[in-house]
């Protein structure tokens, strides 16, 4: 295979010393062509370099994962696989500059091998077992030609004598689609850890000679925050954006992450991370689409997917304790990292759109920059989850004082608004914030985490498989106790109940009382070493009280008379001994007259009434006939009741004599029997009630009104003549103009019930067509 390789290259050249001697000026390949005489008939044919005769017949096959099962046989057939996808590349990349791109544009078997690679290859944040050293170097070696590939088809000049026009270059790329938006997405995530500059410059090579691929970016990014809400429509959980229709009658209800089974909840999680890592990845290469991004309100969109799915999914993964230890730990070590990534990519968009060019840009011109960082921060406000999780990682106190240090106009209160809501999410959580006092002070302890070695520990995560990813919040806290140290204990013993509380007591003081990375670390058997020797049953050491039980009593009788531990004498005449005799008591109080006589003499103040005074003999000041100047005698001349009517006598006078009817004579008992009989008729008459009065009457009482309103009216002219007027043609009178109007405007008081008058108003509002 090398010997052809060789003899290929060789006839190149001589090919294009043949077709370019001495001084002449190169072309690009786009404009190159070749002659060629042919063998049977002699003629001679010019062919442009770029021609699918110019192929070489070789198929590439396409790449599969390496199988999760140890079988022999399959790892066997990975191997040979992997090799043939090796060794065809080895010979792809040893092709001259004509002979490759024949190869790369016409070879439609080359580009599926490449996106198999692209689709099914390991990602960094995959866990896997212990590989073979042959297996390793050979994924090593075929994972670095796949990116080698790539890597030429992305530069359009490989030296001043091989190189494509960048115009021609840039259409080559887009019209047989070597590459597309997810194309660089996957290009991200496998080869961005190590090659960062060098697929920047790719991508920025491939965007720069080719403006298309930003508009396709521009229409992918709706689909890429789809993304968003198919994983809450499949946690079964309601977000902006989720579900624009509403749910269908016969539609199952979505059940959420804790009700979901094992495998739902693994593929969601592995959605989740591929998704995150995947665009940090690309936004970390290719920072220019953070702009595109944004354009789609993508910050808040994210903030609003964290806040509603990672506190779900974390909640399923601790409560499934009885399930498979070794799965739920991978899930919860992905979920983590997707954490940490999805706040380094909203980290990323800010400081690409708003804290950069305030870095790198005039006091002029920075007040734009200003307005979005500020708008950005204020539509997150309510998601106090991410706010706080950000705010770990990126403190944005610390950017807050750089947009002060950089315009003298910045809005303070909607600065001290967003630091005021940040400072809320804290409290807000039992979570308490340790700000390091000491800078070169980045462990507490053997194994303890800190922030900035989260960061650096996950910026290596495909060197250090075991990595123990404690998501955004990695900080050290203080030391717990009473029930708090009880609750953490109890949530590693849900877990691992086969531990002792002695031993879980000391791994949680060793990582600083933080129960998923103790969870993670004997899940894995990577303890620190002073805990690897302890006995994993041992009991939780009991502390003796050091305050005695005698002065710590406290209860509702200290202090009190009977305090026998407080008081050194008690009077005993106070204690009663034995049953109290009820009928003693009874009696005594019934016999104790104190209250009566005490209430006796207070009452008897009221009922002594003095009529007269006793004057003390030689002091009479004044005379009883002394006129006394207080007294009113306005009224004592007056005889008050000695007119009225109702005198005593009425009280003794008897009612006259009556003889009683049986005694009196017969004409007088008729005569009164008759006067009785004619006021009862009287009385009949009045209350007589005619429900339905006489027609007869009521026609006379009509007509009586008529005429009265006649009268009263006056005699209506005859106007008959002077509507009829003079014969036509001869012209009318003003009486007969009038008259005749009058009669067309009150015509519907007499017929057609007003009908002229509503048909020119519902012909005046369009209802009948004129």
């Amino acid at each position: 295979m090398q010997d052809r390789a060789c003899c290929d290259a060789t006839w190149l050249s001589c090919r294009t010393v043949k077709r370019y001697p001495g001084n002449m000026p190169v072309l690009p390949l786009d404009e190159l062509q070749f002659t060629e005489k042919d063998p049977l008939t002699g003629k001679i044919t010019t062919l442009p370099a770029l021609h699918p005769q110019n192929k070489a017949d070789r198929s590439f096959v396409l790449y599969k994962p390496l199988p999760g099962t140890e079988d022999p046989g399959l790892v066997e057939e990975f191997l040979e696989r992997a090799r043939f996808i090796a060794e065809d590349l080895d010979w792809l990349l040893a092709l001259p500059h004509d002979k490759f791109w024949c190869q790369v544009i016409f070879d439609e078997s080359l580009q599926k091998c490449l996106d198999s690679y692209l689709h099914y290859a390991p990602r960094k944040f995959d866990r896997r077992a212990e590989l073979p050293v042959e297996l390793n170097d050979l994924e090593r070696h075929l994972h670095r030609n796949v990116f080698l590939t790539f890597l030429r088809m992305s530069t359009h000049k490989e030296s001043k004598d091989h190189f494509i026009t960048p115009s021609v270059f840039g259409e080559i790329l887009y019209n047989n689609f070597l590459f597309d938006i997810p194309k660089i997405l996957d290009l991200c995530v496998l080869f961005g850890k190590g090659n960062g500059s060098l697929l920047q410059k790719m991508i920025g090579n491939i965007f720069t000679q080719q403006s298309s691929y930003f508009n396709d970016l521009d229409e992918i990014v709706p689909t890429i925050l789809q993304v968003f809400s198919n994983i809450l429509r499949a946690c079964g959980l309601q977000g902006e954006g989720a579900s624009a229709n509403p749910q269908k009658l016969e539609e199952r209800v979505r059940m959420t992450p804790k009700g979901l089974p094992l495998q739902e909840l693994k593929d969601i999680v592995l959605y989740v991370c591929d998704s995150c890592i995947t665009l940090w990845a690309f936004l970390d290469v290719f920072p220019l689409a953070c702009q595109t991004f944004q354009k789609q309100d993508f910050c808040f969109r994210l903030a609003a997917f964290y806040e509603l799915v990672i506190p779900e999914l974390e909640s399923a993964i601790k409560k499934r304790h009885h399930e498979n230890i070794r799965v739920l730990s991978d899930l919860w070590r992905r979920l983590s990292h997707s954490r940490k990534k999805m706040v380094e990519m909203f980290h990323t968009v800010v400081h690409q759109l708003c804290l950069q060019p305030i870095l790198e840009s005039s006091c002029d011109s920075i007040q734009a920059y200003i307005e979005e960082f500020l708008q950005i921060f204020t539509s997150v406000l309510q998601e106090t989850r991410f706010l706080r999780d950000y705010d770990e990682l990126f403190p944005v106190a610390d950017d807050v004082s750089l947009l002060q240090q950089a315009s003298s106009a910045l809005d303070e209160t909607r600065t001290s608004y967003i630091l005021q809501a940040v400072e809320s999410a804290w409290d807000k959580t039992d979570r308490r914030k340790k700000a390091l006092q000491d800078p070169a002070l980045t462990e507490t302890a053997a194994g303890a985490i800190t922030v900035s070695r989260v960061s650096e520990q996950m910026e290596h995560v495909e060197e250090e498989d075991h990595l123990e990813c404690a998501g955004a919040a990695a900080a050290p806290v203080a030391p717990v106790s009473g029930v708090e140290l009880d609750s953490l204990i109890s949530q590693v013993k849900d877990l691992l109940p086969d531990l002792g509380e002695g031993f879980v007591l000391a791994c949680l003081e060793e990582y600083n009382y933080n129960v998923e990375h103790v969870i993670n670390n004997l899940l894995e058997g990577k303890l620190a070493v002073s805990l690897q020797t302890l006995d994993r049953a041992m009991p939780r050491p009991v502390k003796p009280d050091p305050t005695p039980l005698v002065s710590a009593r406290c209860n509702v009788f200290q202090d009190d008379e009977f305090d026998v531990f407080s008081k050194d004498s008690v009077d005993i005449s106070r204690i009663q001994k034995g049953k109290r005799s009820d009928k003693a008591t009874t009696k005594s109080l019934v016999n104790d007259k104190r209250l009566v006589k005490e209430q006796r003499e207070r009452y008897n103040q009221y009922s002594v009434i003095v009529e007269e005074v006793p004057e003390p003999s030689g002091c009479d000041l004044f005379s009883r006939e002394d006129y006394e100047d207080e007294y009113d005698d306005t009224y004592d001349g007056n005889q008050v009741g000695a007119n009225d009517a109702d005198s005593d006598d009425e009280l003794i006078s008897r009612r006259p004599f009556t003889i009683p009817q049986v005694l009196r004579p017969k004409e007088e008992k008729e005569q009164e029997d008759d006067d009785d009989d004619e006021e009862e008729t009287e009385e009949k008459e009045v209350a007589k009630d005619h429900f339905v009065q006489d027609p007869a009457v009521l026609r006379e009482r009509a007509e009586a009104r008529r005429m009265t309103f006649l009268a009263r009216k006056g005699p209506k002219p005859d106007n008959s003549a002077a509507v009829v007027g003079s014969a036509k043609g001869r012209g009318q009178n003003r009486d007969t103009v009038q008259e005749r109007r009058k009669k067309e405007a009150s015509k519907g008081t007499r017929a057609n019930h007003n009908r002229r008058t509503m048909a020119d108003r519902k012909r005046s509002k369009g209802m009948i067509p004129s």
